[in-house]
């Protein structure tokens, strides 16, 4: 069945082959998120654009212009609320549009944005917000070079999104993707995990906890061009947004076509959040970061990439969780605690929403 075929229009020659209950009508009352959302983009998008620069399924393009390597990305924010403890949809849209250029091992240059404004929105609201993204503009040495506003009518927007796009440089011979993931790999990650999405999700329901849990947001730029810098040869990276690092890996093994192995207990997640997790029926592996990621390096070079991720304030915590199983098509696996592996599933929808 074709999404035109269910909505009575016109396709334009392209189908969406999905079973009912697998139509992208039912993916977005999900929230759009997980295994849905992966069935989307492999079987409407990707074939309708396909391309080897789109096959590639790195968070950024990575295109040749006269000898030199530029990265190219685009997301758009929707979170809800636009305030949130330890940030807001300006610092969000910068960094994160920042983040997709790092994990390509691109140096940040230039972002577009455009504006989408609910009709009352207060002035002084979109003051802020423009005075965040300046801030965090001048944080990570990117200019906001050309942009867009468009206004749409009262109960249309949810007051404000935001959409960015980004330039960066690839100044290093890294060919940085799923692709050079290889058996034996060390997988390490940058910190701590979920409190981004516990967050917002705490100051949009009005939750309150023992203790404050603030988002992780940050830009990941710095600790990922050190390791380069440093003579780390970096074979892959992915910040762990949407999804949280169960939906990261599961786009790694399925692209690279290999098993990824975890252990449990050296997976950081802090106190707060885990009971934060329990509380709320959640899977603190599955909750979205946005200033977090994971990197695969050869285990030999293991412990040189993880003292020289320490040495940054953002990744203080950075600790190897896995490495890369010699089995095609493996999937993720988890050893737990108490000595059992598990097989890490992809959930079917989002847990939360509008996080990003």
């Amino acid at each position: 069945m074709s999404a035109a075929d269910d909505a009575g229009e016109d396709d334009g020659g392209l189908s969406c082959p999905l079973p009912l209950s697998e139509h992208p009508r039912i993916l977005l009352a999900h929230g759009g998120g997980g295994r849905l959302m992966q069935q989307l983009i492999e079987r409407l998008f990707l074939p309708a654009f396909d391309n080897p620069l789109l096959g590639a399924r790195r968070d950024s393009a990575v295109i040749a212009l006269d000898g030199i390597r530029v990265a190219f990305t685009t997301d758009s924010y929707v979170v809800h609320p636009l305030f949130f403890p330890g940030g807001d949809i300006g610092h969000l849209a910068v960094y994160g549009t920042v983040n997709d250029l790092a994990m390509c091992g691109a140096r940040p240059k230039w972002l577009s944005v455009g504006f989408i404004i609910e009709e009352g929105l207060p002035m002084t609201t979109l003051e802020r917000i423009v005075a965040s993204m300046r801030a965090a503009a001048r944080a990570c040495a990117v200019e906001l070079v050309t942009g867009d506003t468009k206004v749409v009518e009262r109960g249309r927007g949810d007051g404000l999104y935001v959409n960015t796009a980004g330039i960066g440089i690839i100044e290093h011979g890294l060919d940085v993707g799923p692709q050079a993931v290889r058996a034996g790999d060390a997988v390490l990650l940058s910190g701590d995990l979920g409190r981004h999405g516990i967050a917002v999700m705490a100051s949009r329901e009005g939750l309150e906890f023992d203790t404050a849990i603030e988002s992780d947001l940050a830009p990941l730029h710095g600790p990922v061009l050190a390791l380069i810098d440093a003579g780390i040869d970096v074979h892959c990276l992915r910040d762990l947004t949407r999804g949280g690092l169960t939906a990261a890996l599961h786009e790694i093994a399925a692209t690279a076509d290999c098993g990824i192995e975890l252990d449990e207990a050296a997976i950081p997640v802090h106190a707060d959040v885990a009971a934060a997790c329990e509380l709320l029926g959640l899977e603190p592996l599955q909750v979205a970061n946005e200033g977090r990621f994971v990197t695969f390096v050869p285990a030999t070079q293991a412990a040189a990439a993880q003292a020289i991720l320490r040495a940054h304030p953002i990744a203080q915590a950075a600790i190897r969780i896995g490495q890369v199983a010699d089995a095609p098509s493996a999937g993720v696996t988890l050893n737990t605690a108490m000595g059992v592996r598990r097989v890490l599933d992809l959930p079917s929808g989002e847990q939360l929403p509008r996080i990003c």
